[in-house]
């Protein structure tokens, strides 16, 4: 039986992944309904939201959260503030769901899918990008390596993360805390009620600002706005965690932070430079991947971004990718695995 694609709405798609469709599940955080719905709202100015999904015998199999501009459709979300995007769909029906949508969307007149912030392992890679690159049309999409991502998986307790580093990064964490010790009374808590959180906010964008002059610069009214609404979106379904270092109650740092199906995601961070010398940045991101580990996550996700600090507190590269993909033509089945992990 051929899929069905149907418009949809953001609030029917809070309903669906809310448990009206127990099958299906966001891939990530930024395709959560209250985040697409804070990135709508103050970006969206302009587009036109073209969200649909994708039935099969009556089931819902996906949702494609999509905008249209032309003949060409992309994400809801932009790259500077959505690590991954993806479609989400009910594990299984990749095949069944990407036919239906590419050909509907033939039919609507769309020429080209336009697709940031990619992982290797998302549905829209693996279906689209296809078996040597060929993908939906004849000529292939176009594949290209946006953005690295780093990563790390988390072992069972504190020590063995402290082991799984090298000696001398091992050393530096260690002497760093106990520096940091040494200066004062360090205490790391984190913050996850949602009410509580807008207390905060003033704190976090002055030290955000603060931290570097490019920091400062990204920090627009929009994204001032878009922050506090997609994050207490999160909070709201008990996923967000602001993270805060002080010393001698001074605020030392901050780290914005999801937690998402046993991933922990560092989506942001803030510093007084006055704590520069103690490395209270990357202390408080210390602390936070031992909350991590404590609460028996299995993966620390570093997000986008190839920082140094990153690959010595053990993350290993995820390629990120832009994808533009034509609707004419058949899927193609899905790279093989090792293709994937190697990114092209």
């Amino acid at each position: 039986m051929p899929s069905e694609v149907v418009r949809d709405s953001l609030e029917n798609v809070s309903s669906y992944l809310r448990g009206a469709a127990p099958r299906l599940k966001a891939p990530s955080v930024f395709l959560l309904p209250g985040w697409l719905e804070a990135w709508w709202r103050v970006f969206g100015s302009g587009a036109e939201l073209y969200l649909h999904t994708v039935r099969l015998d009556g089931e819902i199999i996906g949702i494609a959260p999509l905008l249209r501009s032309g003949r060409t459709t992309s994400f809801i979300g932009s790259p500077d503030l959505c690590d991954y995007l993806d479609f989400i769909v009910v594990p299984g029906a990749e095949r069944e769901f990407f036919t239906g949508l590419l050909r509907f969307l033939e039919r609507e007149g769309v020429a080209q899918l336009d697709l940031h912030s990619l992982r290797p392992d998302s549905a829209a890679f693996r279906y689209l990008a296809g078996e040597e690159g060929r993908g939906g049309g004849s000529a292939g999409p176009l594949i290209e390596r946006e953005e690295v991502s780093l990563e790390l998986d988390l072992p069972a307790g504190w020590e063995a993360y402290l082991a799984s580093l090298s000696k001398k990064q091992r050393h530096e964490v260690r002497r760093k805390l106990r520096r940091l010790e040494e200066a004062g009374q360090p205490r790391y808590f984190t913050v996850e009620d949602r009410d509580a959180l807008k207390d905060y906010w003033p704190l976090f964008f002055k030290l955000f600002a603060e931290s570097r002059p490019d920091k400062a610069g990204f920090l627009n009214p929009a994204r001032k706005e878009f922050f506090p609404a997609a994050v207490e979106a999160a909070a709201g379904c008990g996923l967000a965690k602001l993270g805060v270092l002080e010393l001698d109650g001074l605020p030392a740092a901050m780290v914005l932070c999801f937690d998402y199906r046993g991933v922990y995601y560092l989506y942001n961070s803030a510093y007084d430079p006055a704590f520069a010398p103690l490395s209270a940045g990357l202390m408080a991101k210390v602390y936070c991947i031992r909350e991590a580990v404590e609460l028996g996550r299995r993966r620390f996700d570093f997000l986008k971004g190839g920082e140094p600090y990153k690959y010595r507190l053990g993350g290993r590269e995820i390629p990120v990718f832009h994808c533009r993909v034509p609707t004419a033509g058949p899927v193609c089945c899905a790279r093989p695995p090792r293709a994937c992990e190697e990114g092209i």
